[in-house]
């Protein structure tokens, strides 16, 4: 038998290393917000920034994504101001650009988008500059690229040339659909309906972290760092401190966007050139039969799309 090598015994040693760090490796996700500030909301609740104050009471960090068309959707724009500022200022905050009045890049085409991108950034780098922070991140509408190759390079490189980094995901559940329904159900009175539907999200929600953590695993052998997408709607001022306990339940550390960003799924090179706006997790795959065969394992949404449909139909 041969004598290990001093060289054979140290690739064994940091392979070692490596299993031991993957398999001792916390879980772990950051929540990111879309479509902030809901000025519509914040007018309905006499300007009580009510999500804000429930993540300032859970001192957990979070992202938001600003479209600054909300802040003029209304005429207290002065108000909307200030609740711009406030989700800004916040101590646990990051701020990022969704566009001015979320187009959709695939529709509207370079140009307009690259309109949008410079118009949506106008009150955010005031405030962030005023509250020494920084603007770096930038997240598409409806997560639409592009309708093609073309429009994907275009856009990157723009985005690359004013030192925006696009922001990805790896979990969402549909939040924007389980919104409509229960505030379709509030608004009629059907207080029982509606938080059946709340529960529902809170349901899916966890069903659907699991599920993106079960391929993470699969495809990577190890936990990685998700990326939650959200939105700044009814839903989750009801119910997004329920999302959380039940993430530490499950042994998830929230962390910050950043600290998430740190993981290197996130350097893989994005070759999905289409408009929809996909997880990261298949972006990442070499074949759409890859992307395929786990979309069709995905937890099943058919009961909230059949009632949102349904509901879309009546109206």
């Amino acid at each position: 038998m041969n004598k290990p090598t001093y060289k054979s015994i140290l690739l064994l040693f940091l392979i070692f290393l490596v299993s031991i760090s993957a398999f001792s490796q916390k879980r772990s996700i950051s929540i990111t917000i879309d479509d902030v500030p809901n000025t519509r909301k914040y007018l309905k609740e006499n300007f009580n920034p009510r999500l804000l104050n429930i993540l300032d009471s859970l001192d957990i960090p979070f992202t938001i994504f600003i479209n600054e068309a909300k802040v003029t959707n209304n005429e207290f724009d002065n108000k909307n101001k200030e609740l711009l500022e406030m989700w800004i200022q916040n101590r646990n905050s990051i701020a990022g650009n969704h566009s001015y009045s979320h187009a959709r890049y695939s529709a509207v085409g370079f140009d307009k988008f690259v309109k949008e991108i410079d118009e949506g950034e106008i009150l955010t780098k005031h405030y962030v500059k005023k509250h020494d922070k920084e603007l770096k991140y930038f997240r598409f509408p409806y997560n639409d690229m592009g309708a093609d190759s073309t429009q994907h390079v275009e856009i990157r490189a723009y985005l690359k040339s004013k030192d925006y980094v696009i922001a990805p995901f790896t979990v969402e559940s549909s939040d924007w659909m389980y919104n409509y329904v229960y505030l379709h159900y509030l608004n009629n009175g059907k207080i029982d309906k509606a938080a059946a539907i709340g529960e529902q999200y809170v349901e899916k929600t966890l069903e659907l972290v699991s599920f993106y953590e079960s391929m993470a695993n699969s495809i990577y052998k190890r936990p990685v760092k998700h990326i939650y997408l959200c939105h700044d709607n009814a839903i989750n001022t009801d119910y997004i401190c329920e999302i959380i306990s039940k993430l530490k339940q499950e042994d998830y550390e929230i962390v910050s966007f950043e600290e998430s960003l740190t993981d290197p799924i996130y350097l893989q090179q994005d070759t999905y050139y289409k408009k929809w706006g996909i997880s990261w997790l298949y972006r990442w795959m070499d074949t759409q039969e890859e992307r395929i065969s786990w979309m069709k394992q995905e937890p099943d949404l058919s009961k909230i799309e059949k009632e949102y449909a349904e509901i879309l139909k009546k109206q």
